[in-house]
């Protein structure tokens, strides 16, 4: 059987066409029957390790899941093919906030309870169970877009074995003095009742009110203060009220103590303090220690009381005043009446647009609360944490995020760590009947009589530990030899404060005190848990926006999965997937993706038919100019896709590919291959040619594998008849053009004979010649150095040897690279003038709308001051195009006359 008989047969196996959603899922299935993304820590081949970052268990993939899981999939799938053992681990997040409220919400509606209907035990038991049956939504998808990940391994921060590990770094930090207990400010949901950390609050603008409150006299002449709030109901927490120490007006004030207007136990005293700003209305703030973050700092300097005003629900509680068991927003209304009564109400009271913090998960404004709660002291943890990347043991791409990174551990806070909750990791405190406080480790027994604190730790703190705990900590594993630290970590960089950094701290603790489990880090340094730190941007619509439900410009990344196959929505997300930047994404890009996949899967389908083959290279002495320019090329893509992807440059590795395998391979070689391969007989150049272009095809799918992992597997089985590229090996030199030299004589004479086609064809499109339709020319190959081009030049452009009786009707004059060529070409009786005049005038029409469109918008100036610059921009880049194009159909016509 002939080689092109072969080749057509395994063109004829394939799909008449590209469509993803009937192939995709027996395809991920029979990866992970077969064990390709199973790691081995006993192999010898070098490790690489990523933890993929925990998902929420109530979570479903989002834009900025699926960038994340592409961008690391691309990774992991290419080191495999340079030989590397590799895991990435997968696993979800407990969640603790949002999976409690989603179980009690849906009791509440299916049972009419709540958890306290149930006790803590038998609530616990409901949330696993619910857990068992909806936890999983998010490892489907994972699945469904392709992730290579080690299912074997799939880690939920609650497990037995994650659970030890943070009882263990718990108790390594409380008996080191670095957890403690004491009274802060917090941020405080009243609907959840627990507190929250800072990435669970959202501001939103809301439109409120600003009081006035006269303090001390009514009479003016007398000592009296007057102040400014937007949430007049904390005044009756008040215990001062600052100025500044310059400040004249205020100077005899200063240490002077005025009644508080509602409460006999309080006395508001006068404080001078640099914080407040003397020009900013009246130059005098009131301070309520216990629910405002500035207002807690102050209090602190002064060392005022601070009563706490409001219970865990946020009522007023405890003040002794009429207001108490008030709502906050109640309470507002009727504290404001009561200082009006008073005559304390010293300005009318205006409408005041503010910024105000509102709970993520609830909905309801948070309250900054002073809360009894667990902290841990990160000055140390923090330090260790900043000089792992100053040291450069952790490199963060891209550089410039090293700023914001040291930005905040530098200035770090105590951070807070319990959370009044009931599923978690119950904080491994316990109380004795006269106070004693105990820390029982994982393989301790609390002393009897003994309560445990009813609190849970915050669910960061069990994340922090994910890149070790899930390989094994505290116990030695041959996971953490082989695998740790891990080798990268893909993440976005609005994570980098709540996350990153919390597993620096942790992991550079961990190793610090347990070096003979996580090894030792460089020069007496801590063992770090990532080598690199890969942080890329946000997704948002192609306008620039943030993605939310408000503006309803969200996209489910399933639903472009089910439209245009998960290879697409790869795709179009790698492609804009540059370090540290946001990534406009829209319908386009996906319908762009598919249309990429599809072009590769026609031109590799015709690629078979036409005999590509994969065998050993020809010698570069018996290939044509066309074969030697493509195989040089090929070496340079693949150099260049190599050196962007090991910098993390997913965008411009694979806008590479697409244009090299659209522009160069597809819409040019293939054509020039078909040239070079006889029809109705086998020779050894057209044997050659098919050897080239399988060869180029089976480089260009191993490269695009890691992105695009399906239709590659498709068409290399079908290309190679292997068992699956997913066991290829990564292209090297070798596969290009085997190190020879870049053949610089043929790349010019196929880009001039390129150039030659281009201009041939542009001008029979603008004479109006129908595409198919041959038309005799003139070409001196020789004088432009393309007698060896001259098949494939007549070919592809349809311009036909001239006859004896040849006339020129028309005429192009060219620049190549070694001589301006004039072809003559006999054109005369090809066109139907009337019917091209009429196509013409259609197409003209068409080009003037768009500029009369275009100049409305940028005549605009509305449009173009709220319009982001990228939109603009394209704006202006069709609005000379259609004046281009207009001019051109205008010639046009004029030579029709």
């Amino acid at each position: 059987m002939t080689d092109a008989l072969v080749g057509k047969n395994r063109a004829d196996a394939l799909p008449k066409n590209w469509e993803p959603q009937n192939l995709e899922a027996d395809i991920y299935n029979n990866w992970v029957e077969k064990g390709y993304f199973t790691a081995d820590p006993a192999s010898e081949k070098p490790g690489y390790s990523i933890v993929l970052p925990p998902p929420n268990v109530t979570g479903q993939l989002h834009m900025g899941h699926a960038l994340d899981h592409t961008l690391a999939d691309s990774l992991v799938r290419r080191k495999r093919m340079q030989g590397f053992e590799v895991l990435w681990l997968p696993g979800m997040d407990h969640a603790g906030i949002a999976t409690q409220s989603k179980v009690e919400a849906m009791l509440q509606e299916t049972e009419g309870k709540s958890r306290y209907d149930y006790g803590r035990e038998e609530f616990i038991k409901r949330v696993w169970e619910w857990k068992e049956q909806y936890g999983g939504t998010i490892t489907t998808q994972m699945r469904a877009i392709g992730d290579s990940v080690d299912w074997s391994r799939e880690a939920f921060t609650m497990d037995d074995n994650l659970s030890r590990a943070v009882q263990t770094i718990f108790k390594m930090l409380f008996d080191k003095g670095m957890i403690y207990r004491d009274y802060r400010l917090v941020n405080w949901s009243p609907v959840l009742e627990t507190a929250v950390s800072d990435i669970e609050v959202v501001y939103k603008d809301v439109e409120g009110e600003l009081v006035s409150i006269r303090y001390g006299s009514l009479n003016d002449d007398e000592p009296h203060l007057i102040v400014a709030t937007t949430r007049v109901e904390t005044m009756l927490g008040d215990v001062a009220i600052a100025v500044h120490p310059d400040d004249e007006r205020y100077k005899d004030l200063i240490g002077k103590e005025f009644d508080h207007p509602f409460r006999d136990d309080l006395k508001l005293k006068v404080v001078a303090d640099d914080y407040v700003d003397m020009e900013f209305g009246t130059g005098a703030v009131k301070i309520t220690p216990a629910h405002d973050p500035n207002d807690y700092e102050m209090g602190l300097r002064h060392n005022l009381d601070m009563p706490i005003i409001m219970d865990k629900t946020g009522r007023i509680a405890d003040t002794g005043t009429q207001f108490d068991g008030l709502t906050r927003e109640d309470a507002r209304v009727k504290v404001r009446e009561a200082l009006a009564e008073q005559g304390r109400i010293a300005k009318e009271v205006r409408p005041y647009v503010h910024s105000v913090g509102h709970s993520e998960r609830s909905g309801e404004a948070i309250e900054p609360r002073l809360s009894l709660q667990w902290f841990v002291k990160v000055e140390q943890l923090a330090k260790m944490a900043g000089d792992a990347v100053r040291e450069g043991d952790t490199k963060i791409h891209p550089e410039g995020m090293e700023k914001r990174y040291f930005e905040w551990v530098d200035n770090m806070h105590d951070w807070t760590i319990s959370r009044q909750l009931w599923w978690g990791h119950r904080i491994p405190i316990w109380y004795g009947p006269e106070g004693e406080v105990v820390c029982v480790g994982p393989d301790e027994e609390p002393p009897a009589g003994y309560e445990q604190d009813p609190d849970v730790l915050d669910t960061w703190f069990s994340s922090a530990l994910w890149p070790f705990s899930t390989m094994g900590w505290p116990e030695k594993t041959a996971e953490l030899e082989k695998f740790y630290p891990t080798s990268v970590l893909v993440t976005a960089y609005d994570i980098l404060f709540f996350w990153v950094a919390r597993m620096m701290m942790f992991g550079t603790f961990a190793a610090n005190e347990t070096p003979e489990v996580l090894g030792a880090g460089p020069e007496g340094r801590p063992q770090i848990p990532f080598k690199d730190l890969y942080l890329h941007g946000l997704v948002r619509d192609e306008k620039g926006r943030k993605m939310s439900k408000s503006l309803g410009n969200g996209i489910n990344p399933m639903d472009w999965v089910d439209e245009y196959g998960a290879d697409a929505l790869r795709f179009a997300l790698a492609r804009g997937a540059n370090p540290g930047v946001d990534l406009p994404i829209g319908e386009d890009n996906a319908q762009a993706a598919r249309n990429f996949a599809t072009k590769l899967y026609n031109a590799t389908k015709f690629a078979l038919m036409n005999g590509a083959a994969v065998g050993e290279l020809p010698p570069r002495e018996e290939l044509t100019d066309a074969d030697r320019w493509i195989l040089d090329r090929l070496e340079e893509v693949r150099s260049r896709v190599d050196e962007r992807l090991d910098d993390y440059q997913f965008a411009k590795a694979n806008e590479d590919l697409y244009h090299f395998i659209w522009d160069e391979l597809c819409d040019w070689y293939l054509e020039i291959a078909k040239t070079q391969i006889p029809r109705d007989e086998e020779t050894a150049q057209g044997r050659n040619t098919q050897i080239v272009l399988g060869r180029a095809l089976d480089v260009v799918l191993r490269l695009l594998h890691p992105t695009m992992p399906f239709i590659t597997e498709v068409l290399w089985q079908a290309l190679t008849e292997e068992e699956s590229i997913t066991q290829a090996t990564w292209p090297t030199e070798a596969d290009t053009n085997g190190g020879a030299a870049t053949d610089e004589v043929a790349a010019t004479r196929i880009e001039d004979a390129i150039k030659l086609i281009t201009e041939l064809r542009r001008f029979r499109a603008d004479q109006g010649v129908k595409p198919s339709q041959k038309v005799p020319g003139q070409i001196d190959f020789v004088a432009a150095d393309l007698e060896g081009q001259e098949t494939l030049v007549r070919d592809i452009a349809k311009v036909q040897a001239p006859g004896e009786d040849f006339s020129s009707s028309a005429s192009i004059e060219m620049r190549l690279s070694q001589t301006t060529l004039d072809v003559a070409l006999d054109t005369s009786g090809t066109v139907d003038v009337a019917a091209e005049r009429k196509r013409l005038e259609k197409e003209l029409a068409a080009a003037q709308k768009e500029l009369e469109s275009t100049a409305k918008q940028l005549g605009n100036e509305q449009f173009l001051s709220n319009a982001p610059e990228a939109v603009v921009a394209k704006i202006r880049d069709r609005q000379q195009l259609a004046q281009e194009e207009s001019e051109r159909l205008t010639t046009r016509l004029e030579a029709l006359k």
